[in-house]
């Protein structure tokens, strides 16, 4: 019988009672977080080493986080985990991330290779194999908590993604492990060892700040908005009325079955629509160009400026996607007004908090006006149409 391989554990309290990022069965916060008892012993003799340079272990790679309370690093108050009261270093974040992610992808290799053929794992070493593992998962959850909130909503949500997909890529490849037979390396264990790889490797892709990681959310919705577009361009075009050659029957007194195509009013309608789905392109546009060319993130000013447009981005490219559906046939052009009305109403934010924001000197000013104008015009034409409707 295959010996029974211990799975990944959540941590149970650890021994000093105190709260952490690793530590799940602690409930009070307090200043000396721990990843189980293995970083309870962390110093800052760890730190005494140069940035950069390479772990041998998970032990190691967990003892060399940035304790705080530990030497040279601050004491954590009361509240979110990694906010103190000396400056974050985002460098030393990085860094220790990164040597993280990179000893959870080896013990990842190591897990796949011990189950990759026979003969068969003795228990002892499916017990090291289980530590390992799990200390590598704590210590790149523990990375993670050290990155405080005031580095900026946007970049720690993209953090934390992707300790996630690190978290649950392990998960996967452990499970796979335990379900398959002990003959050959099998195309599950393979795909779930490449996945780990995978969302290891893609620390090196991550933004480094605030600034970076809002301008990468902007680009992801414009592609979403962008794709949008196009598809209704295109429907627009190929979606002809199919009975205009024929006469319109004497007893009904329309043609065919218009659940299938746009009436003559509907398509006045869709000129003004399109034209607000083109404003949310160029309004994405524009606001991704100047958080690019002016977007600091220096000061928590700076930073929360740059997340509150990251949020109020994130809303367009669903609205403009619940407005494109509403738009095909056959069209309720009450439920087009009142989408069109929830997108330009959307829109005005984002001009708005982009006008007020630090990355709008005043030679930006002007599309900010004519895209809010643009808005107006174009859902004045809507509630024009649909005016029957109410």
């Amino acid at each position: 019988m295959r010996p029974t391989q211990p799975g990944l554990r959540r941590p149970t309290t650890c021994s000093t009672q105190r709260s952490c990022a690793g530590c799940s069965g602690c409930r009070r916060r307090s200043c000396s977080p721990c990843a189980g008892d293995a970083a309870n012993n962390a110093s800052a003799r760890a730190w005494a080493r140069p940035p950069g340079q390479g772990v041998r272990s998970p032990e190691e790679a967990v003892e060399r986080l940035p304790v705080p309370g530990s030497g040279r690093d601050a004491q954590c108050v009361e509240g979110e985990p990694g906010e103190c009261r000396e400056p974050f270093e985002l460098p030393r974040f990085w860094d220790a991330l990164g040597q993280t992610f990179k000893v959870t992808s080896q013990e990842a290799t190591k897990l796949s290779l011990a189950f990759s053929e026979p003969p068969l794992t003795s228990a002892e070493d499916c017990q090291k194999l289980s530590e390992d593992v799990q200390n590598a998962i704590l210590a790149v959850a523990t990375v993670y908590y050290w990155l405080p909130k005031g580095q900026g909503t946007t970049l720690r949500k993209m953090v934390r993604d992707a300790t996630t997909e690190v978290v649950e890529g392990m998960i996967q490849l452990t499970e796979t492990i335990l379900s398959a037979p002990l003959e050959s390396l099998s195309q599950e264990q393979l795909i779930s060892t490449g996945g780990v790889w995978e969302a290891c490797e893609q620390v090196s892709s991550l933004p480094r700040d605030n600034q970076a990681a809002v301008a990468s959310t902007l680009a992801a919705c414009l592609g979403v908005v962008k794709d949008a577009l196009e598809e209704m361009e295109h429907a627009l075009v190929e979606g002809h009325d199919p009975y205009s050659d024929i006469m319109e029957d004497e007893e009904l007194g329309f043609r065919g079955n218009r659940d299938t195509y746009w009436s003559e009013a509907d398509r006045k309608l869709l000129s003004s629509c399109m034209g607000l789905m083109k404003a949310s392109k160029a309004c994405l546009k524009k606001v991704l160009g100047v958080v690019k060319a002016y977007g600091k993130a220096d000061s928590p000013d700076q930073i929360a400026q740059l997340d509150d447009l990251a949020d109020i981005a994130n809303e367009i490219s669903p609205s403009v996607d619940e407005l494109a559906l509403s738009m095909y046939p056959p069209m309720n052009q009450l439920a087009v007004r009142l989408n069109a009305a929830k997108l330009a109403s959307i829109l005005k934010k984002v001009l708005e908090i982009t006008r007020t924001s630090h990355v709008c000197p005043p030679s930006e000013e002007g599309w900010v006006q004519f895209l809010t104008g643009a808005v107006d015009h174009n859902m004045n034409k809507i509630k024009n149409f649909t005016q029957g409707q109410l």
